[in-house]
Order: structure tokens, then sequence, then C-alpha cells
């Protein structure tokens, strides 16, 4: 083995990254489950001398003259994967905050509220004539169309914070998993009654390794593979989840909870249960996540019929489906445990052991994948900054190549920026996961976080600003109630997840991690 310095080569390799992340986002292909959705689709632009060039946000500016095959199925697909994530194991305890009769209506009004704003934000994908303006290649295209640099910049910010809270999220997830695989393995050794304990710390220290090693890949092509297997596993977990439900509420054919949810008393105060209810609102709006990766999967389709229409079409069946599967794995988890529901719906069950690992591993792998989804845009982001800010560095710029022995025809390379950088990034995140291991908290505030400005805020001005839409007019009044008191919900989302993780912080040590 080797490891060359190829003098006089300055990289744009943080640069060239940041424009594959952009192209595997144009395709569609950010794998990952719901989380899929969330994945930031930075642009690709062959230069700064591009109309409307901003440092990290390169878009490809003209039409590509692609080929594309997408109908309103594959559509409806990519959507399914995008929305269905670790968001769905939530559901039955947030449906047992609120209750038999304010859980499904919930369900059903994120669901209505995600289509419609959905319907405003297809029509985005061409500007300014929905059907024959010019293509909007990814979300920041399309805020850029029509809101300017300016919008282009918060909303880049949002979603950073986004990229950065799922991967503390996915990686408290994953050592929920990998403890609940070695719990009921020791259970089903020695019985419910035995004492069997495990250590979060060294599964969230295992699972940072992975990511650091999987870190060093260049870019999102490298690890397309894994989006696609992380897809899938997303759908397997989430109806093992539903199957294990149905089994256990069959065994006492009894239907558990109450109208109004948990009742106050014993551990859970009045304030308590508020909190929870607050948060329960974040978790479902996560579950819903999809906007930012809406006009990606729009851009496959083959057009005519107006690729409006068809995803239209893809968004009734997408999110229509989705929200049956979330209604009856919500229902029939509360209906099994009662106002008991677990934040982590498959840490409620130790059998059959064997598919409650099958389930458990499955989840693993999913965020095995979506974590280099997540975390990939952001390395390409600050690496195209910083190469750019820094010209002359070698340390940002100079590239190494790395010769492997076997077998021969392989070699890596990188810069120390990218061996060191994403190292720390990674280490510091998994720092920062096992100290607050809070998997219902963080799942509510990242719904919390993205679900009005991603979802509802920026949908609904884009489509004023094309539809010309007059202050004042009965529509205006309309949409902007609605987005007034989608910022309602999230803010008291924000609020209730905050004071559960404050909560927490009173009584749990930290880096003590507990299903």
């Amino acid at each position: 083995m080797e490891v060359l310095e190829e003098e006089g080569e300055e990289v744009g390799s943080a640069e060239e990254e940041g424009k594959v992340a952009g192209e595997e986002g144009k395709r569609g292909e950010a794998g990952g489950g719901g989380e899929v959705g969330q994945f930031l689709a930075l642009g690709s632009c062959p230069g700064q001398d591009c109309p409307g060039y901003a440092p990290g946000f390169e878009q490809v500016v003209e039409d590509d003259d692609r080929i594309r095959t997408g109908t309103v199925w594959t559509a409806t697909a990519h959507a399914i994967t995008a929305i269905v994530g670790t968001g769905v194991l939530t559901l039955p305890w947030s449906i047992a905050q609120l209750g038999w009769i304010i859980g499904p209506i919930v369900l059903v009004l994120f669901a209505f509220v995600t289509y419609y704003c959905s319907i405003l934000l297809s029509d985005c994908y061409r500007s300014p004539d929905p059907i024959k303006g010019r293509r909007n290649y990814t979300y920041m295209d399309a805020i850029r169309a029509f809101l300017g640099e300016k919008d282009v910049s918060l909303c880049g910010i949002v979603q950073y914070l986004i990229l950065w809270g799922t991967m503390v999220g996915y990686t408290i997830t994953a050592c929920m998993s990998m403890m609940a695989i070695k719990l009921s393995h020791c259970y089903h050794k020695n019985g419910k009654s035995a004492v069997c304990e495990a250590s979060g710390i060294l599964y969230g220290i295992m699972f940072g390794v992975v990511e650091v090693i999987l870190s060093q890949f260049p870019n999102l092509e490298k690890v397309s593979i894994l989006s696609y297997t992380a897809a899938a596993m997303s759908i397997l977990y989430s109806f093992i989840a539903l199957y294990l439900s149905a089994i256990k509420f069959s065994a006492h054919q009894q239907v558990r909870g109450t109208v109004l949810g948990v009742d106050t008393g014993g551990n859970i105060s009045a304030a308590t249960k508020v909190w929870h209810c607050f948060q329960a609102l974040g978790n479902i709006a996560f579950a819903y996540t999809y906007a930012m990766v809406l006009i990606e999967i729009q851009d496959t389709l083959k057009s005519p019929p107006p690729e409006n229409r068809t995803m239209r079409k893809a968004n009734v069946y997408g999110i229509g489906g989705t929200t049956i599967f979330y209604i009856f794995l919500g229902l029939v988890g509360y209906a099994a445990f009662g106002s008991d529901a677990p934040g982590n719906i498959l840490t409620g069950f130790y059998e059959p052991f064997w598919l409650i690992d099958i389930a458990n591993i499955a989840v693993l792998i999913h965020l095995i994948g979506a974590y280099q989804v997540f975390s990939q845009p952001l390395f390409a982001f600050y690496e195209h900054w910083l190469a750019t800010k820094w010209p002359n560095s070698g340390f940002f710029n100079k590239v190494y190549t790395f010769k492997a022995c076997f077998p021969k025809s392989r070699s890596f390379k990188f810069t120390l920026c990218k061996l060191l950088v994403r190292t720390t990034f990674v280490i510091l995140t998994t720092v920062v996961s096992l100290m607050l291991p809070f998997f219902n908290a963080i799942v509510g505030l990242l719904g919390a976080l993205g679900f009005w400005p991603l979802t509802v805020y920026y949908p609904i001005t884009m489509y004023l600003a094309q539809a010309k839409i007059r202050r004042g007019n009965s529509k205006w009044v309309a949409l902007q109630l609605m987005s007034c008191i989608c910022l309602l919900v999230s803010l008291v989302s924000v609020v209730g997840s905050i004071a559960d993780i404050a909560q927490h912080l009173g009584n749990t040590r930290l880096f003590k991690m507990e299903l």
C-alpha cells in the first residue's frame, strides 16, 4: 500500500462532491426511508458563471435534455419510500398521548396539510408557468426562482440543522435497536423476570466507528446501494411492527387506551401530559416529512402529461396509502399497549425474539445507510465552502491517492480535510447523541423544526408568488391562516420536545441510555 501526493492538483473534490450530491438528489436516489425525503439535494452548476450562483447552493440552470421515464407509479413508490421512516415507530406512543378521538383526527389533518401543500409545491416544479415554464430541479432551485437568494440562505440553515439533528436521532435509534436485540435474547433465554442489561454507550461507539468508515466515501453516488437497501428495510420493519401489534392485541382481545389519552396522576403530572401532547404533534409531523424531496421526484417524470398533473396523482396515492398504514399502526399499537405504549414500538416486544431481531436489524441497516444520505450533503457543503475560502491551502485542496495492494486497480483519493474533519464531525455527533439519548424528544423536535418552514411556509409562499394572488384575496387569507395555524403547531411542538428533553436531563445521567 502506498500514499501518493498528487502535486499541482487542486481539489475541487469538495466542489465535485457537492455536484455529484446534487445529481444524486435530482435523480431521486436519496433513499433511506421517510428520512429519504429530508436529505438536502445540493444542485450542481458548471461554474461560478452560472446565473443565480451562490456558494454552496449551485444548480444546473438549463434543461439538461435528460430522458425521463418516470410514471405516476414510480413517483408513488418514491413518495412512499420518502415518507415512511423511523418516525413511524413513534406513532402508537403519539396516539397514546392524544387519545382515541384527537389522535386519529391529528393524523388525518397532518396528512391533509401535507397533501395540499405538496400539490402547491408540485406546481412550482416549473416557473413561472406550472406547465410550460423552466424546470426547477431541486427544492432550492424552486425557492431561488420564486423568492430569491435570501430565502435560499434561510431555508439552507433550516435544512442543514435538520440534517445534523437527524444524524443525532439516527445514532440514538441505532443504539436502542442493538440494545433491544441483546435484551430480547436475554429474556428469551432467562425468562421475562430476569435482570438483563445492555450498554447503549458501547453500541453508540460501535455505530460511530462504522459511520466514520462509511463517511470516507467520496459522495452520495458511491453509497447509492445503501440508499436502496435502507428504503427496503424501512418498509420491512414498519410491517413487522404492525404485525406484532396486531398479535399482541389479539392475545388479550381488549381495546386499551382512553378517549383523551394518558391520564394524569402517578408519575404523569398535568404539565408533563401537556408537554407530551405537544411532542406527539412533532412526532407525527416528522412521520409525514416529504416536501424536501418532492421536486426531485417530480424531475424523474416523463411529459406529457404535464409533470404537475402526474405528481398530483402520485401525492394522492403515496400520502393516502401511507396515511392508511399510519392509522392502522397507530391505532392497533395503541389498542395493544394502551397508555403504556413505548416511545419506539419495537422495544415493547420480546417474543417471538427472532422476528423482533429481524425488525431491529432492519432498523439498524436502514439507519446505517440513511445516516450517510443525510451526512454526505453536509460534508459536500462545508468542504466546498472551505476549499473556496482557502483555495491555496493544501489541507483543503491537495489530493492524496491511497493505492491498495489488492485489488491493484482500486485507489482511494482524499484530502486531509476530508479525512480529519469528517471523522471529527461524526465523533462529535456520536458524543452529542450519547449525551442526549432521548428518542421521542429528538424525533419530535426534528419534526417540529422542519414541518412549518419546509412543508407549509415555502410551498404556500412560492405558490402565492407564482399564481400572483393578491394580498387580501380570500384564497390568500385562507392560505395564510393555514400557515399561521401550522406555525403555532410547530412552535408548541418545539416547546413540548425541549421541555421533555429538559425533564429527562433532570432525571437522567448523561451518557446513560436505557430502553
